[in-house]
């Protein structure tokens, strides 16, 4: 059995990591952190397992490989778009995944991973630009831009009555907002439209960008508030 620590601050992202892992019967997370600090405590707590971590939670990574060195684990870093997959290597992770892998591709990293090897992305793990991103791009363009402000704040792990507190609306309309945003994705609820949106290079930047835009129109709200 091998024993798996999750960490990474977007709690969908962390449960759809959690999902994908579940279907091998060998594999088993025992811890889900949302932090350096708890990543640390559960790599103590818990030698010789494998951490998958992101690399936006920003550690320190001298001292995460002295405490994967010392608990006799391993690493996985979920890299960002950008990001060199042979700088984490050259830092003592044993593995790297970008946020856009697959399932299978996860599956296979981890695989590799616990039987000794090392495990980095394939050269095309993601688009070189987002007009390769043929699906994403045409997501992106049938969503209303509601609707992908609504995308936005699933991503964000927001509920119904927050995203519907957000826009000044019901949970009803959300509901039925939602709907139609399935549709268009062709996905089956939020946790697999969030794993879409990030898996989409080209659609994740337009979610991204609706969301700053309503952050922005929040501000002033917030600050006539606290005045």
């Amino acid at each position: 059995m091998n024993k798996l620590i999750l960490a990474d601050s977007q709690a969908i992202f962390r449960a759809g990591t959690a999902k994908v892992l579940a279907m091998d019967d060998d594999m088993r997370i025992i811890a889900q952190c949302t932090d350096v600090d708890r990543m640390l405590h559960a790599i103590q707590t818990f030698p010789g397992a494998m951490v998958i971590f992101a690399a936006s939670l920003k550690p320190d990574m001298a001292v995460v490989r002295a405490a994967l060195d010392t608990a006799g684990s391993r690493g996985i870093v979920i890299a960002e778009n950008g990001d060199s997959p042979i700088t984490f290597i050259q830092q003592g992770c044993r593995g790297v995944v970008f946020r856009n892998v697959t399932g299978p591709s996860l599956l296979e990293c981890v695989r590799k991973v616990a039987a000794g090897a090392v495990w980095t992305p394939p050269q095309v793990s993601l688009p070189e630009s987002p007009e390769e991103d043929l699906v994403g791009t045409r997501v992106r363009d049938r969503l209303t831009p509601k609707e992908m402000r609504i995308v936005a704040l699933i991503v964000q792990g927001c509920k119904n009555r927050e995203i519907a507190t957000r826009l000044k609306t019901t949970e009803q309309v959300i509901k039925n907002y939602l709907r139609s945003i399935y549709d268009k994705t062709g996905v089956s609820d939020r946790l697999e439209l969030a794993l879409f949106t990030i898996h989409h290079r080209v659609l994740a930047q337009a979610a991204a960008e609706a969301g700053n835009r309503l952050d922005q129109e929040d501000e002033p709200q917030t600050a006539q508030a606290a005045y």
